[in-house]
């Protein structure tokens, strides 16, 4: 193992630095992961140019897989070489939730990528109880997709998916394309994204949703013409968005709130009225299950896209190396360049 790493570490607000620092060392219980693929959520993004994180210097990433080159005290030897995604959420195992399995409702977890160091590194160092093991036809950047893959199943899961759904989303950005997918792969009749950016539309409409419609002042007329959904996900995190789920959902549907929203989201009279009248269920969502024992959608998520039933793989539009992640993190938050997901991977 070598001493000194490459690193992506964010410093400062807007200040996201290339450079040298050191390996870290697994401390009891942990493995180090020799990172091979990480990719950028839409939730890096503000942290790096608005909002910072939790605490900085910080090394972001939590969409990551890798291979594991060390062991720390305690850890069996046979994990040497095992390939794994990570499990992004430490829990703090003391909470009431935790000792329900209900992890990702903890009360004082941690979190690699966004309140220790995470995966935009030559090595991350993280627990083995948050090691998921890579079927053999999963490939590193798979199991990099398999965080937002198991966020979405656990959405659509809340919101009580159910065969023959005619499902709307609202968002065609990466988690929107995986919602979408998942939705398909869970039994749904009809799937239905709607966006404001035309190029997202395109996107989407090219990975086989046709039912995509973009932006003007008669978008969701034309959504709704096509009949109103059992199930609606807002996954932009935006007033105008959620109004539009409550709106679309029909009598008795479900609305699950699943976009991080940027700032302060109002709720008109009019979709109270929605959520009343048409006597709709709507709540919230946020990570997924991740369980030994019941309920876990990071193993049902690995299944989906080791048998293909989602390909993940089509889900990323560029392919960088660390070294040019900051030109990765630009091009995302400048939009010059359309881009789904990007994945900073790397070679042994």
């Amino acid at each position: 193992m070598k001493e000194r790493m490459q690193a992506l570490v964010l410093e400062s607000i807007g200040k996201l630095t290339y450079k040298t620092v050191d390996t870290p060392r697994p401390q009891m219980g942990q493995v180090l992961l020799r990172v091979h693929a990480c990719g950028i959520c839409g939730s890096d993004i503000p942290r790096v140019f608005q909002k910072g994180a939790h605490t900085m210097p910080l090394i972001l990433g939590h969409e990551f897989a890798g291979r594991v080159t060390a062991v720390g005290e305690g850890v069996d030897k046979a994990a040497l070489g095992r390939r794994a995604a990570v499990f992004p959420l430490m829990p703090c195992m003391q909470c009431d939730a935790c000792r329900r399995e209900n992890y990702a409702v903890c009360s004082h977890y941690n979190y690699y990528g966004s309140r220790c160091n995470g995966g935009f590194a030559t090595y991350c160092a993280v627990d083995l109880w948050n090691c998921v093991w890579l079927d053999d036809r999963v490939t590193y950047e798979e199991g990099a997709m398999l965080e937002p893959a198991a966020v979405a199943l656990h959405a659509l899961r809340r919101g009580g998916i159910k065969p023959g759904d005619a499902v709307g989303i609202a968002g065609a950005g990466p988690i929107g394309l995986m919602l979408a997918a998942c939705a398909k792969s869970m039994g749904a009749k009809r799937v239905a994204l709607w966006d404001i950016d035309p190029q997202k539309v395109a996107f989407a409409k090219d990975m086989g949703f046709e039912a995509a419609l973009s932006g003007g002042g008669d978008m969701i007329e034309r959504v709704a013409a096509q009949g109103g959904f059992d199930l609606a996900v807002e996954g932009a995190g935006v007033a105008q968005t959620l109004a539009q789920c409550l709106r679309l959902a029909k009598p008795m549907g479900r609305v699950v709130a699943m976009g991080n929203p940027a700032g302060d989201m109002a709720l008109g009279q009019g979709e109270y009225w929605e959520i009343l009248r048409k006597q709709l269920c709507v709540c919230g969502t946020w990570n997924a299950d991740f369980s030994r024992h019941g309920p876990d959608d990071w193993k049902d998520a690995q299944c989906a896209i080791a048998d293909k039933t989602i390909d993940a793989g089509r889900f990323i539009t560029h392919r960088l190396p660390l070294s040019r992640g900051g030109e990765a993190f630009q091009m995302i938050y400048n939009k010059e360049t359309f881009c789904n997901k990007v994945m900073l991977a790397e070679e042994d």
